[in-house]
């Protein structure tokens, strides 16, 4: 999962809803009355770092948060590694755990419980050393299928080691596998009688009207921003003069639908996929309301890498970090080739190897294009090589006299120090730790 932290904070305050409730994330009129738990959970994590590396765990309180407080757990990893103490679980988190007892340590957490789900992931903590969202479905102890987000955030008692971690889940409880499809069936056969209409229930690209061909729209002139028309005819798309967040919400539907049906069905990725392009093409030639969706989901559009925006805003910022590169790659792949509305699902389909083969040949052709990397590591050596020596009188130490160096073997076989490192710096202090062991 994406580890937040180094990224903009805004990058993920757009609301997140379950599949269970018909939609990924919540309308942006909704954004400014309630942020998704995990980002305002990170957000407070973040105003409690000021100018310490890790938050103090002294100034955390998780009793008295009452806007994420029922739903976190905290753990302790100062009584050890493998199986850290847990020093407090939220009442709405042990309930839905059924943990009636005392419940002490990690191997104490009941399998196939929402917190053991949570508790999977505290050993990313301390390799990242920086929050870690995740999310994901999963059958619980009761047999019931829930879909679940969350986040883990490190805590210190000294600023240096992660000897605490602070955890956040919200969860929903979905449709029986067997209701999904039966209701899936009764749409089905609702479009199946109802009569054609441009404007009436959309044309699902892996549904039954397949059997009616679906014509491709011409490639849009994306360089002509004062043409916003497009040539929709025939296409699964909103009205002609829909807004563009018609069109995101279209596709946060074929997002969903990849959620539920998630490993069974290339087709429903790749319609959601397609979906996403299509938004994309659209938002090209209308970029003023393109802007204005980016900025009520929080979200930050990058220069080198454009359609992860578009991606973010159909599944979700915290979405698999791997997926969203791969979906926009994808669509990257799509817009060089010029590809029209709606025709991207069957350009994955007829591709040879689908989705992956696509994403592995767009990126050989990026690496085959690039510019050869200079190595760092080698320039870096080269400078240290030729410097000169450095007289050791002149080495600066700190309080305890110690300073770290970096020594050349002369000609002669003889040691000449030929740089050094701040006595102040934390590398500094590092190095002095890892010799000592």
């Amino acid at each position: 999962m994406d580890t937040l932290r180094g990224h903009d904070a805004a990058n993920d305050e757009d609301d997140f809803d379950y599949v269970g409730d018909a939609q990924m994330e919540a309308p942006p009129a909704a954004i400014s009355e309630e942020r998704r738990m995990q980002v305002r959970a990170y957000n407070y994590w973040a105003s409690l770092l000021g100018d310490r590396s890790l938050p103090s765990i002294e100034d955390l309180a998780p009793e008295q948060l009452e806007d994420f407080g029922l739903h976190a757990v905290l753990l302790d990893f100062s009584v050890g590694i493998d199986n850290p103490a847990i020093v407090y679980l939220g009442t709405a988190l042990r309930q839905e755990c059924e943990i009636d007892g005392a419940i002490d340590h990690i191997n104490d957490v009941p399998a196939r419980s929402l917190l053991s789900r949570l508790t999977d992931h505290y050993l990313q903590i301390i390799a990242n050393a920086a929050p870690i969202g995740f999310e994901a479905e999963f059958v619980n102890q009761r047999g019931a299928e829930i879909m679940y987000r969350g986040i883990l955030m490190p805590f210190s008692s000294d600023d240096e080691t992660i000897d605490f971690v602070f955890g956040v889940i919200n969860w929903k409880e979905l449709a029986s596998r067997s209701l999904t499809d039966a209701l899936e069936l009764e749409v089905d056969a609702a479009m199946r009688s109802a009569p054609p209409a441009r404007t009436a229930a959309p044309v699902w690209a892996d549904g039954p009207t397949m059997d009616r061909p679906v014509a491709a729209a011409p490639p849009i002139d994306i360089d002509d921003e004062d043409d916003d028309t497009l040539d929709l005819a025939g296409m699964e798309c909103p009205t002609d003069d829909a807004p563009l967040a018609d069109w995101l919400a279209m596709a946060r539907d074929g997002a969903a639908r990849v959620r539920i049906s998630e490993a069974r069905s290339h087709a429903a990725l790749y319609r959601a996929v397609s979906l996403s392009y299509d938004f994309a093409l659209v938002a090209r030639v209308r970029p003023a309301d393109y802007a204005e969706l980016l900025h009520d989901y929080g979200i930050r559009a990058q220069a080198r890498s454009p359609m992860t925006a578009v991606i973010k805003l159909v599944f979700g910022a915290t979405y698999d970090k791997t997926r969203i590169t791969e979906y926009a790659t994808a669509l990257d792949h799509a817009m060089t080739a010029q590809l029209g509305v709606g025709s991207l699902a069957a350009y994955l389909s007829a591709y040879a190897g689908g989705l992956k083969a696509l994403v592995r040949d767009e990126r050989a052709s990026r690496r085959a294009q690039a510019p050869a990397r200079p190595d760092r590591r080698q320039m870096a050596r080269d400078v240290v090589k030729s410097a000169a020596a450095i007289d050791p009188v002149a080495v600066a130490t700190d309080a305890d006299g110690l300073a770290v160096v970096v020594a050349r073997r002369e000609a002669d076989g003889s040691l000449a120090i030929v740089a050094a490192l701040p006595e102040d710096s934390d590398l500094n202090q590092r190095v002095i730790a890892a010799a000592a062991h």
